[in-house]
Formats: C-alpha cells, sequence, structure tokens
C-alpha cells in the first residue's frame, strides 16, 4: 500500500462485506486505496467498485494500476450524496456491499500542511476538501464566538475544560491570531493539566472537535447511512469502522434501530414480520487484536460494525 499506509481491520472488513466475485460494491472513504485494492482482489470480472473520497490528494494517489481497472471507479465527493453519485456512475440501486472507514488517514495525519496533527508544525487547515471555499480551522477559530468554541470542543471532542480552552483562544488571538498546529497545541497545554506519562496530549480532544466540525464529519454520517438502506440488495452488507465514541453511537444507534423496524403500541402484538426490520446486525463489534495494534498503533481505537440488509 502506498504512503506507508495500513489499512485497518483488513481481513474482517473483507469477510464482513461477504464478497460475491460478481458483486456491485461501495468503498465510501477511499483513502490511500488499501481497502479498495483488496476487495478488487475478490471481484471476478462481472464485479464493480465505486471508490468515493472527497480529498482531492486521494484521488491523485490511486495508482495507474486501479484507475486502469475496467472494474473499479474512482470518484471525488463526499458520502452523504451516495444516492447522486451511484445514479451520476451508472452503479444501480442493487449493491452488495458499502464500506465506511471514517476519520483521517495516515497519510494526512502525517503531512503537515493539512494540519490535522501537532506532532509537526504546520498550516492549520483541517478540511479534507482542500479545494473547497469553506473556512479553515485557523480561520474560524480566528472570528468565532467564544461560546461557540467551547460548544464545539466539549459536543465533538468531550474536552472537560472547553471553556477555559475557548477562553484562552479568544483572548490570545487579539494580539496573536492563531495559524499553526504547534501554536494551538502550546496554547492548549498552557492551560490544560499535564496527564501522566503515558496519556495523551492535551491538545488531542481539541484537534479532533475541530477537524469533526470544520468537516461537518458526524452530519456526513447521518446523511449517508439512511441512503445504504435504500441501495443495498437483500443480503447486502454494511460494514463501518469508527474511530471514537461519537461515531459509533451513531453507527450503533442507527444499525439497532433498523432492526427493531416499524414500531408500534407496546400493547398491540405483532409479529417480527409486520415490524418489517431494515436491517439485522451480524455478530458483535470487532476491535483490532494486539497483534494489529502492535504494527499499526493507529488502529488501537477502531472498532468495526456489520449489519446485513434484511429482505423486503
Amino acid at each position: 500500500m502506498g504512503c506507508g499506509h495500513i489499512p485497518v481491520l483488513l481481513n474482517e472488513v473483507l469477510n464482513g462485506l461477504n464478497l460475491q466475485p460478481a458483486g456491485s460494491y461501495i468503498d465510501c472513504t477511499f483513502g490511500r486505496g488499501g481497502h479498495s485494492e483488496a476487495i478488487l482482489q475478490y471481484l471476478g470480472e462481472q464485479g464493480r467498485l465505486l471508490a468515493i473520497d472527497k480529498d482531492p490528494d486521494a484521488i491523485r494517489s490511486a495508482g495507474s494500476h486501479l484507475v486502469s481497472d475496467p472494474r473499479f471507479q474512482l470518484v471525488q465527493g463526499t458520502f452523504s450524496e451516495l444516492d447522486h453519485l451511484l445514479a451520476e456512475n451508472e452503479m444501480g440501486t442493487k449493491i452488495d456491499g458499502v464500506l465506511f472507514d471514517l476519520g483521517v488517514s495516515s497519510p494526512q495525519f502525517d503531512n503537515p500542511g493539512r494540519g490535522f496533527s501537532f506532532q509537526r508544525d504546520g498550516v492549520l487547515d483541517m478540511r479534507m476538501n482542500t479545494g473547497n471555499e469553506d473556512l479553515t480551522a485557523a480561520d474560524w477559530l480566528n472570528c468565532a464566538r467564544e461560546d461557540d468554541i467551547a460548544d464545539v470542543l466539549f459536543r465533538y471532542g468531550e474536552e472537560r475544560y472547553a471553556r477555559r480552552i475557548a477562553g484562552k483562544i479568544v483572548r490570545e488571538r487579539v494580539h496573536n491570531p492563531i495559524y499553526s498546529t504547534v501554536q494551538l497545541a502550546d496554547l492548549v497545554k498552557s492551560v490544560c493539566p499535564i496527564g501522566k506519562k503515558g496519556e495523551k496530549h492535551p491538545a488531542t480532544k481539541t484537534f479532533q472537535a475541530i477537524r469533526i466540525f470544520i468537516n461537518r464529519e458526524l452530519d456526513e454520517l447521518e446523511k449517508a447511512l439512511p441512503q445504504v438502506i435504500n441501495i443495498l440488495k437483500p443480503g447486502g452488507r454494511l460494514v463501518v469502522i469508527s474511530f471514537h465514541s461519537l461515531e459509533d453511537r451513531i453507527v450503533k444507534r442507527f444499525i439497532r434501530n433498523e432492526s427493531r423496524g416499524n414500531q408500534y403500541p407496546p400493547e398491540v402484538p405483532v409479529t417480527q414480520e409486520l415490524m418489517c426490520p431494515r436491517l439485522k446486525s451480524v455478530g458483535k463489534a470487532i476491535r483490532p487484536t494486539l497483534n494489529e495494534v502492535e504494527r499499526n498503533p493507529r488502529a488501537r481505537s477502531a472498532v468495526l460494525r456489520i449489519a446485513e440488509r434484511c429482505s423486503a
């Protein structure tokens, strides 16, 4: 895999998708193509794979062996527009499997110019799609209200010191606008207690929260999941890898609600068939083994959930 990228929970994803040689599949988060490349190895001549990514760098990174494969299509877009992208690329609505590998890819983290990490200094951008006209993280931090910053840090980062950090940002930016990753990380560190040795950097939750907000990641996920129901054929699989509790909570709740089907008053006797569940959960949540975490430390927080489309 290019750029040192290691796809997370690869074997578990392939098993979860229940791949069929002539099946049609969607990789909603191409990244650096690790999962897509492995899926193609299981497909026959009639199989098809549509991969989506909003990051232009991810699109440009695709190897010629993938781009030239007649079974494969790669498009730049956001998975919240799944219905539109399928129609535009003539994939139809009889899909055998859909994969989401949420969050930020290793190459995005490792590129200081993207602003996702404070391990090396870089511009505080954080946009997944650098080609759009949305606000960068720096733009937003230097103009947002203190209460709004605190709300974002608490809601999306579950940061207990959200108000303290927001106040420091607003005071600091008056004389020294915040434009770099290390500048923001040092600012957060200056007002947060230092954890024990081995604990995460105090700025970790702040960076996570701002990234999720800037890219509307949770909103995009909540828009995309219901569209999957409409395109999966009976027996088709939904496979989702999440990397923090907010994402996983959305996925878990969605699968649970769709597995229950239509809701009736408690006093009304109905059969399972009348409730018409649209999904059924497949197994329990899967987490990486210790061996995988040793090989790829960024896999340590991954959670994989699988669901199957029920018959109409």
